[in-house]
């Protein structure tokens, strides 16, 4: 049978003299690279575009579905007449680099010891099986083009196809440049080599050096059924024989251990008008045969025959290969599944060869290895755009889209701190806040779930690798020991306590306008409201509460705020002397506060509010007290965050019992404000609470936490799982990680990405006794 037209017209293009390659660089079969990625090899340019991971193993049996559908609508948009290669990629991460972006270092500031029992445990991560691998995934587009003007055009119209297609299944492509592509043959070739100097095109334009210099091995040899890169062996293998249904988990168990390895699936899209044509054809040839067979079966009298099961077989095929691209809007493409594997031994790489194949078997699929053919299929199964292997198998869409490149997410960002490991794969769960749009979070759970111990982890990193200012509003009295032990300063802000904070503080850095008094003026109202009753304060009031505070300041002012800072008593006695009755009605509604049994807020701050950890111990503010503590909290955790951020400095918040403040109209606002305000100021929120429902009542809370970029959920009660699925989008089998599990398990949502996660931490170090509250572990 003739072969194909769209087939026989790829094999004519691809075609080309086969030259003995006489060095390692000439080996590599790339002609022309240009910096915005596109590679030339005779008249075809290919382009490679990266792009992560989603959620398919974890999801539900309807979402995954909708995935795979979406899967097969990217695959339908393919073009014909192009090449398309995903390529996973095992790449194993270098331990030193990962060592060097994730431990913390030393600074022999009497906190090293923690540093030291806060790297053993990210090390104890770190050696495990599979987390030392870290996979990435590439469709690289390959097409014939007279000109590189042309291919560019053509790559930028397609390239906006394929990241909008994969956008829709929540995938995030982009389009690699010269240097990202290299990397990724300089990492294969060279594996853990350190890196002497960045690439860098005009440099070795410059020299008249080939930039393969930079990527190649030092050796490349080639045997029978293997190869050699250096010290380390190599074996490609490709899919030989496929089972009549093969299961969509196949891919991810093959690249599932822990090698370097790249498994790349080769597609050539057939035009459906040419497809369903040659099926006709076949069609009619089967036919044809079946009639024969008849016509011999009726000539020697044998009338009752019935048709061999083979031929039987083989029409129902054609007829529902047929169907499926006539009727069911699939189309005809050619597949071939190619895959290679290193090891450090000869031994090993057997071994794992052996495990491939099992694994292979396992599906009803026959996996082999290339004899004589390693070069042709090591250049096959790198993301180079080439097919260089002549084992194509006719597919459908959908038998092509079972072979789906999907596991689960991973979230690994450089500079960030350690949050957990995945559920699934194992990898640690690294995440940097302050690259995210939004970086404000919530940490919810059920009591005992490991809220605190979280937040305390993160604080731990914070305090220890970073200069960042950390403030603590604890309502729980759960923060204090490790506050005291990382050099903080702890505040017990209560109407008995000796620490004291001043409602009239203010500095020339207080507030974010020119004048600090307009601002704080205004707060004052705040407090009057407070002690009055909210919405109590005429305008008459108003007036003479901003005048008094005028009068009250005026010598700090001048002072050029050095003198003493004003107290609430200095504004008593100041409405003491103004001739309207209002002003001594205000005096005496506020005595309590100011000369009472309650005027922990009207004496000179006490404290030192500059330390760069502090710990706001509100647990024993009464709820007579409560109002005010909170305002007068607030407000000087918010002005701490403004004096940050006019000297350059980062600062993170956290508020325990996160559901408290939205008792208070005044802190539920302030926290409002503050949430969408903060990262202009270089500041981060966390708000930590077990009584979700209870946040939940709030549609203030409700919009705070379904905006947030970074949410840690743990254990959750019945009640608010079902809230908080609906409100986040979380499927039946993602709940199950958050329902009825361990201590510290759980789901991290990252920029919309939900991935479980396991976090344990050694019992026997002194930070686990700082961090836990369980009774009698601290």
């Amino acid at each position: 049978m003739p072969l194909i037209k769209t087939l026989s017209q790829a094999l004519r293009m691809d075609k080309e003299r086969f030259k003995v390659p006489k060095s390692v660089q000439q080996a590599i079969p790339i002609q022309r690279i240009w910096p915005d990625g596109i590679f030339q090899q005779g008249t075809k340019f290919s382009k490679t575009y990266r792009f992560t991971d989603i959620n398919y193993y974890i999801a539900s049996k309807d979402n995954k579905t909708e995935m795979f559908l979406d899967y097969s609508e990217l695959l339908n948009s393919l073009d014909s007449g192009i090449s398309a290669k995903i390529t996973i990629n095992n790449r194993r991460i270098n331990k030193e680099e990962f060592e060097k972006s994730i431990l913390l270092p030393m600074k022999e500031d009497g906190l090293d010891h923690y540093r030291e029992e806060y790297n053993e445990m990210l090390l104890s991560k770190i050696t495990g099986t599979n987390n030392s691998i870290y996979q990435e995934r590439y469709l690289t587009v390959s097409v014939h083009k007279r000109s590189i003007d042309d291919a560019r055009t053509y790559f930028a119209r397609i390239g906006t196809d394929i990241v909008t297609h994969l956008a829709k299944l929540s995938s995030t492509a982009e389009g690699l440049d010269a240097e990202s592509r290299l990397q990724i043959f300089r990492d294969f070739f060279k594996g853990d080599v350190p890196q002497a100097f960045p690439f860098d095109l005009k440099q070795f334009a410059k020299k008249g050096t080939s930039f393969k210099d930079w990527m190649c091995p030092d050796s490349m040899e080639f045997e029978r059924d293997h190869f050699k890169i250096g010290d380390r062996y190599g074996r490609v293998l490709y899919m030989q024989d496929y089972a009549s249904y093969v299961k969509d988990d196949m891919i991810s168990e093959l690249c599932d251990f822990s090698r370097n390895l790249m498994l790349s699936i080769d597609i050539l899209p057939v035009p459906t008008d040419e497809a369903v044509r040659e099926i006709q054809n076949r069609l009619l040839g089967v036919e044809t045969n079946v009639t024969n067979w008849q016509r011999r079966q009726n000539a020697n009298n044998n009338f009752s025959a019935i048709v061999p099961y083979d031929m039987e077989l083989q029409r129902k095929e054609t007829k529902e290969m047929l169907d499926d691209l006539t009727t069911r809007d699939q189309r005809m493409m050619f597949g071939i599944l190619t895959m290679v594997h290193l090891a450090d031994s000869k031994k090993q790489l057997d071994s794992d060869t052996e495990l491939i194949l099992s694994i292979a078997r396992k599906h009803l699929c026959q996996m082999a290895t290339l004899k004589w053919q390693q070069v042709d299929g090591l250049n096959t199964v790198l993301p180079y755009g080439l097919r260089k292997i002549n084992a194509l198998r006719t597919l459908t869409t959908e038998s092509t889209a079972v072979l789906i490149p999907f596991h689960t997410q991973e979230i690994l960002q450089p500079g960030g701190i350690y949050y957990g490991q995945n559920a699934v794969s194992k990898n640690l769960l690294v995440a940097d806040r302050k690259k995210l749009m939004n970086g404000n979070s919530f940490r919810l759970g059920v009591s005992g779930s490991g809220k605190s111990f979280s937040a305390k982890e993160e604080i731990v990193h914070l305090a220890l690798s970073t200069d960042d200012d950390i403030l603590i509003l604890d309502p729980e009295s759960e923060f204090t020991k490790l506050v005291e032990a990382l050099g903080g300063q702890v505040v017990k802000v209560s109407a008995t306590s000796d620490n004291h904070l001043n409602a009239m503080d203010m500095d020339a850095a207080y507030g974010n306008e020119k004048n600090p008094l307009i601002e704080k003026s205004e707060f004052i109202l705040s407090v009057f409201e407070q002690l009055v009753g909210a919405g109590n304060l005429s305008a008459k009031e108003k007036s003479i509460l901003d005048r008094c505070a005028a009068d009250v300041y005026r010598d700090y002012i001048r002072s050029g705020y050095t003198g003493e800072v004003p107290t609430l008593k200095d504004m008593y006695r100041q409405l003491m002397l103004q001739p309207e009755e209002e002003a001594r009605g205000l005096a005496l509604s506020s005595e309590l506060f100011i000369n009472g049994s309650l005027n922990t807020f009207a004496q000179p701050t006490n404290v030192n509010k500059k330390n760069r950890i502090m710990d706001y111990d509100i647990r024993e503010l009464g709820e007579q007290l409560m109002p005010l503590g909170m305002l007068v909290t607030l407000d000087s955790i918010f002005n701490r965050v403004i004096q940050n951020w006019k000297e350059g400095k980062t600062t993170w918040i956290f508020a325990d019992e996160f559901y408290l403040l939205f008792r208070y109209e005044y802190s539920a606002n302030f926290f409002y404000r503050l949430y969408k305000r903060i990262r202009k100021y270089n500041g981060f929120v966390t708000g930590l609470t077990q009584n979700v429902e209870e946040l939940l009542k709030s549609d203030t809370a409700r919009l705070m936490l379904a905006n947030s970029e970074f949410l840690i959920l743990l254990n959750q009660a019945s009640t608010d799982r079902e809230e908080l699925a609906a409100l986040l989008n979380i499927s039946e089998n993602q709940l199950s990680y958050i329902t009825n599990v361990s201590v510290g398990s759980g789901l991290i949502r990252c920029s919309g990405n939900i991935v479980p996660f396991e976090n344990t931490f050694p019992k026997n170090t002194d930070l686990y006794k700082l961090m836990t509250t369980k009774p009698g572990e601290s």
